[in-house]
């Protein structure tokens, strides 16, 4: 999902600008965070152009494909919205190219997983977890957590081979808006988390309490544990499902070269990591500074400058190593990787505000 990004010349020009119409009036409240120096794109993360090789599959004018799924037909699903984010749907691609609206849910989806009836699980803006089947009709699973707390912005799903559906939620008190995104980047709060919904008993279970823009979910390929990531730090974090350290939660990946997105799994065990972005100095430089960050937030969104463009694609072992890397530092061809779904040969790759999905072949 996008959030705000700034320059240090914007900063500097906001800090004035917000001293001028007064920060009383900010409805932030951060909390301080100092992050940690942004790791060197040298050996393996040495910048390439491998992604500028990808070509587009065009959305019939929609925008915003986060999360991608493909079914055993080939036939790919991706929630789509109409550039606001006020209106949404779910897309069918065909095979042969045609692109359809499969189902009119009126509100953005992002995460997006296919379970073994053939389902489209997903999260949805307006109603939370749901289902939707071969026909495209809706189903709410799920719109608050065992607490009571709503879904008020799911973010990614995935289904375990028993069935169970992994998921996170970004906040329960703030409803989705590009405004409300920034707020949880920049206040830096413990909230939303990871969740397990079991199809059986319709129950929903918090396995992480509170998380920083809770994001992309993965299980792993034994099912023995679960990756959420962290996009407001940098970072993974791994909860146990099975074994002795089953309940536990620890960390995977930290100080990662950008801000992380979507995850997904491969067929031999690892995954591969999107990213909205690569690291802002800006946004790393107020962190420490709750007073900042008050004074930022308080600017208009017009003063705001789009997300910056840059695309980088990671491949991470099972154990959190970085085995590979795509980029396309230009954004021209891969402006941004909210997802990477692998089918048969392919990097199917999803962006927040694209209009459309970038096809990357691996062979």
């Amino acid at each position: 999902m996008k959030y705000f990004l700034i320059s240090i010349g914007v900063l500097l020009g906001g800090v004035a600008i917000a001293l001028g119409i007064g920060v009383s009036r900010s409805s932030l409240e951060p909390l301080a965070w100092t992050p940690p120096e942004p790791p060197s794109l040298t050996g393996i993360l040495e910048e390439n152009t491998r992604l500028q090789d990808a070509d587009w599959l065009e959305l019939a004018g929609w925008y915003g494909p986060e999360d991608i799924a493909v079914d055993a037909q080939g036939n790919i699903y991706a929630g789509v919205h109409d550039g606001n984010f006020e209106n949404g749907a779910i897309l069918k691609l065909t095979p042969d190219g045609e692109v359809s609206v499969f189902s009119d849910t009126g509100s953005w989806v992002t995460g997006l997983h296919i379970d073994a009836a053939g389902n489209l699980i997903a999260c949805d803006q307006a109603r939370g977890l749901i289902s939707v089947d071969q026909a495209g009709n809706i189903t709410t699973l799920a719109t608050h957590d065992e607490y009571g707390r709503p879904l008020l912005l799911p973010n990614d799903v995935d289904i375990a081979s028993d069935g169970m559906i992994y998921f996170s939620n970004s906040t329960s008190t703030l409803t989705f808006s590009l405004t409300s995104a920034r707020q949880i980047i920049m206040e830096q709060k413990p909230v939303g988390g990871l969740y397990r919904y079991d199809p059986n008993t319709q129950t929903v279970t918090t396995l992480i309490e509170g998380g920083y823009f809770s994001n992309g979910v993965a299980v792993s390929a034994d099912d023995s544990f679960v990756l959420l990531v962290d996009t407001g730090r940098y970072q993974i974090r791994r909860h146990w499902l099975t074994g002795e350290r089953a309940g536990q939660t620890e960390m995977f990946m930290e100080n990662l070269p950008g801000f992380a997105n979507g995850i997904s799994r491969r067929a031999d065990g690892s995954f591969w990591l999107g990213f909205s972005t690569r690291r802002n100095a800006a946004m790393d430089t107020i962190h420490p500074h709750p007073w900042l960050k008050k004074l930022v937030f308080s600017l208009p969104m017009w003063l705001q400058p789009e997300q910056e463009r840059y695309g980088i694609i990671l491949n991470i072992s099972a154990t959190g190593e970085v085995i590979d890397a795509y980029f396309d530092p230009t954004g021209n061809r891969v402006p941004e990787t909210s997802s990477v779904t692998e089918y048969d040969g392919t990097l199917l790759i999803g962006g927040d505000l694209t209009q459309q999905i970038s096809r990357y072949s691996l062979e």
